[in-house]
């Protein structure tokens, strides 16, 4: 058998007459079927949305994608989330936990600090708590070391006293004598617990933290060759039957005067006086005196705040220089 050729062989010219009658139809009907397709692809691959060159699954995918990203806004509104009142534990060096602050807004207080007259009639007020560096509920690390008190005074200007149990507060804390006449609590090591009154200022080389105790206070805590022992102490607001008094400084008239409280179971945060247009802090020195250098408010009424936001008011008071005045007022127990 003759073996076929791979090259084409030439196509017979078809007769125009056999050509074109027997198979017209056929042909109509296949180029129709062609032109229809063409139709269909030309559509389909000039969709929006479609992919050159993808199937009609992957077209449709597109499509949906295409529509989802037309409706979409054109920035995305980030969700709104609600600041935590609770505050995030952060763990310590050693272990333990400390809150750190939030983001929330702040708590409205549960109840409303009085304001008191100096016949013991209370108002409520909306002065916020004024602590200082010193602050209720928090225990402070640092040492004790003791010094002789001699006759009891000290920065804060209470003058000679019989009390022994008392503490000078390092210079930080001390803070222009906003911790005179604070109470606080210092533990030892041991579980040892003192209470002291701050009435004088110990300056550096005491670190933050440091207290000075007096003779007496430190020999409760460890033998005075101790020298210097570890301690934690905190603010205490404690029961008393002390009233506050006032005293003008030596020296003060009716042109300039410095005003202090003594007596007061809370720390001080502000003293006022009342003047024509309302009332005018003053200025507190390091020694522990309010001054009005003009003689503002000097003999007027008086507005104590402590560090809680408590408020009591003083009856107007002669300039009597140097002599201890008694209100019969004092400051809440917290």
């Amino acid at each position: 058998m003759a073996s076929s050729s791979h090259r084409r062989r030439a196509q017979p010219k078809p007769d125009r007459d056999f050509a074109w009658r027997p198979v017209r139809g056929p042909l109509l009907a296949v180029a129709a079927v062609a032109v229809v397709a063409l139709v269909v692809t030309v559509a389909v691959a000039f969709r929006p949305g479609a992919a050159a060159g993808a199937t009609g699954q992957d077209r449709a995918v597109s499509g949906a994608a295409s529509d989802a990203v037309t409706s979409a806004p054109a920035t995305p509104k980030a969700p709104s989330r609600k600041p935590s009142a609770t505050p995030t534990p952060t763990p310590t060096a050693s272990g333990h936990t400390t809150p750190t602050a939030s983001a929330s807004a702040p708590a409205t207080p549960s109840a409303t600090p009085a304001r008191r007259s100096a016949t013991g009639a209370s108002s409520a007020t909306t002065t916020a708590p004024a602590a200082g560096r010193i602050r209720p509920g928090t225990t402070y690390q640092g040492v004790a070391t003791s010094y002789d008190v001699g006759n009891g005074d000290g920065a804060c200007s209470y003058g000679p006293t019989s009390d022994v149990m008392t503490a000078a507060m390092n210079t930080a804390d001390y803070e222009t004598a906003k911790a005179c006449g604070a109470y606080v609590s210092v533990r030892a090591a041991s579980g040892t617990t003192i209470t002291v009154r701050i009435t004088n200022e110990c300056p550096a080389p005491c670190a933050v933290g440091q207290l000075d105790l007096s003779h007496q206070a430190f020999a409760k805590l460890a033998p005075l060759s101790a020298g210097r022992i570890a301690i934690t102490w905190s603010l205490l607001s404690p029961a008393t039957s002390d009233t506050v008094s006032i005293r003008y400084k030596t020296g003060s008239t009716q042109y300039w005067c410095g005003i202090q409280a003594i007596g007061h179971r809370n720390p001080l945060a502000r003293l006022e006086v009342r003047t024509g247009g309302g009332w005018l802090a003053l200025t507190r020195t390091g020694y522990n005196y309010f001054l009005s250098e003009q003689g503002t408010g000097c003999g007027g009424e008086i507005r104590l705040t402590d560090i809680y936001g408590e408020q009591l008011t003083v009856p107007a008071l002669a300039v009597r220089p140097d002599v201890v005045q008694h209100t019969g007022v004092q400051f809440a127990r917290h």
